[in-house]
């Protein structure tokens, strides 16, 4: 049995080498938004959701990315409004949101 129901890793790699990375698309301040989010729709915990950092995916050239387990999906998002549709379909309602495949 899982810890959590949903847990959710994002790129926040920097390269030093100037090649493209998931932080040259403002990863870090959508992450920050949310893990914001999750916590205050109560969703955050044990038997819910946790929002992680990851390092590099070794996917650079589609970023910015993120992966929710237990299942393994992969979207690539741009704005705040991708996170609540990935919170709203993928997390409480269990769908996926298909426009943000990665």
């Amino acid at each position: 049995m899982n810890f959590y129901k949903y847990h959710i890793f994002f790129c926040l790699n920097k390269r030093d080498d100037g090649e493209q990375c998931c932080s040259d698309f403002d990863a870090e301040p959508i992450f920050n938004y949310m893990k914001k989010k999750i916590k205050s729709l109560n969703l955050n915990g044990a038997n819910k959701v946790r929002v992680n950092r990851g390092g590099c995916f070794d996917r650079c050239y589609e970023g910015p990315l993120m992966v929710i387990y237990p299942e393994g999906i992969w979207y690539r998002y741009s704005k705040k409004e991708d996170i609540d549709e990935i919170i709203s379909k993928h997390l409480l309602k269990g769908g996926v949101v298909e426009r943000l495949l990665a």
